[in-house]
């Protein structure tokens, strides 16, 4: 009877510190003391334990078992403790050789059978364990979360039997390969000329699409605005290993399905207007992320932006522009990253209507529903746009429908690589500098734009924003100078601020 200590990962928003399971079995009065701040589901780990190591017909020290979880200042959550608590206790009571230990690390949950269950955050623990050179095993429902990392050297296992007949040189478990399983392009269920019209609504989206720029879709119900916004993820391009790697470890937080075919994929993410702040930004006793995490490196879109309490969408200012949600509490502060792109769509009235003779409200009502969105939110689209109402004959004669997605996707990879070969960035991410660096305007286009922001009553921000958008439009007609047709074009997805100009005047 001795000592005996493990290494395992805990779970610290996308981050992985190690814990040292320290094991101590000693003569006295039978019992099992587990110390180290542990909540609530790993103080329950005892009884997992007790019953996982007598039916996998090993013997449970009648002993006093004192289980340590390094650092004691730690907050330790969940069930990934269960593995490394069961081999320290099997590997102290000489059960299992403890010098195999070495070298490796382990977390998984044990059902009272010994079989192993799968747990979250396990990505973040396996890209951990690749930097302390250690090889990290898992159960196997997480192996393929484990094998992202690439570097071969991670291991599954389905029971603890498995395990200690590998730490007893009887057995081996499995290898969890990197290597990537070529899958044939499947044709796109969702195309953009499932939409009928609707031209410059898809004009709109190509350029979001390829400058990574906030859109706001504005328009009467039924004009195809969640359609449109629903084609966005399809336009992007894959996910590189890095951006990857980061959005897959925020899933694997939350118990996402993530598998080699579709861990390259955006995230689109769309919640209810009746989500809370908590559901929207992150939060919890112990910090969970939220919907904008979730949408890291892809699209957050948000359906009848009005209906969402306006405290819930002021919440998304700060992440708009630092690409991260810091959740404060009164023990410590967990990081999320939160780089997303923000897609929304509203009725421009309670009714749906601003004009015509299908409007039922006056210019005040309109504006006091629009006011639901406060003006520094706004501030931070970098195009507004009006989806109206189809024209008549539109559907008897069949409609214009475009271009197809994939046609349109090939200029957006195009107009991509031209950013990233000028400043190792998409438009959307330009600071202030560097838009006076790689977005040069001529002195008459300057003084046109300055006019124009006088005219519409916009900020500094939205003068920066119409100029990298104008960028985005130079880049997809592959001009090097941004020319005047670019900015006006660029200007004229400004719709919210011209009808919030135009209702202001009418209510006066």
């Amino acid at each position: 009877m001795g000592l005996a200590i493990i290494h395992s990962r805990a779970c610290v928003g996308v981050e992985a510190p190690e814990v040292t399971v320290e094991v101590h079995i000693s003569n006295g009065m039978p019992g099992f003391s587990l110390v180290g701040l542990p909540e609530t589901t790993v103080k329950e780990a005892k009884d997992r334990v007790r019953s996982a190591i007598i039916n996998a017909n090993f013997e449970f020290p009648s002993k006093r078992i004192t289980v340590n979880l390094a650092p004691a200042d730690l907050p330790k959550e969940g069930g990934r403790f269960d593995l490394p608590i069961a081999l320290g206790i099997l590997a102290a009571s000489d059960q299992i050789p403890e010098t195999k230990l070495d070298g490796h690390e382990f977390v998984g949950e044990l059902a009272l059978s010994g079989e192993l269950r799968r747990v979250k955050g396990v990505l973040p623990a396996a890209l951990a364990s690749l930097k302390s050179n250690r090889c990290l095993v898992v159960p196997d429902e997480n192996g393929d979360q484990a094998a992202l990392v690439g570097k071969d050297i991670h291991k599954s296992a389905p029971h603890l039997l498995s395990v200690c007949g590998f730490l007893c040189g009887q057995q081996q478990l499995g290898l969890l390969t990197s290597e990537k399983i070529e899958q044939e392009v499947e044709a796109m269920e969702r195309d953009l000329q499932d939409i009928i019209g609707q031209q410059q609504g898809k004009r709109a989206l190509e350029i979001a699409a390829a400058g990574g720029h906030n859109l706001l879709y504005l328009g009467p119900p039924g004009t195809g605005k969640t359609m449109l916004a629903s084609r966005m993820s399809d336009l992007l391009p894959e996910m590189t290993n890095d951006e990857a790697l980061e959005t897959a470890a925020v899933a694997s937080l939350t118990h996402q399905n993530i598998t080699e075919s579709n861990w390259r994929s955006r995230p689109f993410r769309s919640p209810h207007h009746s989500s809370s702040m908590a559901a929207l930004v992150g939060g919890g006793s112990i910090p969970r992320p939220g919907e904008i995490s979730l949408a890291h490196n892809g699209i957050l879109f948000l359906d009848e932006m009005p209906e969402f309490e306006r405290k819930v969408l002021d919440s998304l200012r700060e992440p708009l522009e630092s690409g991260e949600i810091v959740i404060s509490r009164a023990a410590s502060k967990t990081r999320f990253p939160a780089r997303f792109q923000l897609i929304g769509a509203l009725n421009p009235s309670p009714t749906g209507y601003y004009e015509g003779n299908q409007t039922r409200t006056n210019p005040q009502l309109i504006l006091r529903y629009l006011n639901r969105i406060s003006g520094p939110l706004l501030d931070r689209f970098d195009m507004s746009l009006e989806i109206p109402l189809l024209p008549k004959g539109t559907l008897t004669e069949g409609g214009d429908r475009g271009e197809s997605t994939q046609t349109v996707k090939e200029r957006v990879i195009l107009a991509r690589m031209r950013m990233l070969k000028r400043s190792n960035k998409i438009n959307a991410l330009l600071g202030s500098r560097e838009i006076e660096q790689y977005c040069p305007l001529h002195k008459d286009d300057a003084a046109f734009l300055e006019n124009t922001l006088h005219q519409l009553g916009l900020s500094i921000r939205a003068y920066h924003r119409i100029i990298k958008v104008a960028r985005t439009i130079a880049d997809l007609a592959n001009e090097e100078h941004i020319q005047r047709i670019h900015l006006a074009e660029a200007v004229g997805y400004r719709a919210m601020d011209r009808l919030l100009k135009q209702l202001t005047a009418q209510a006066v």
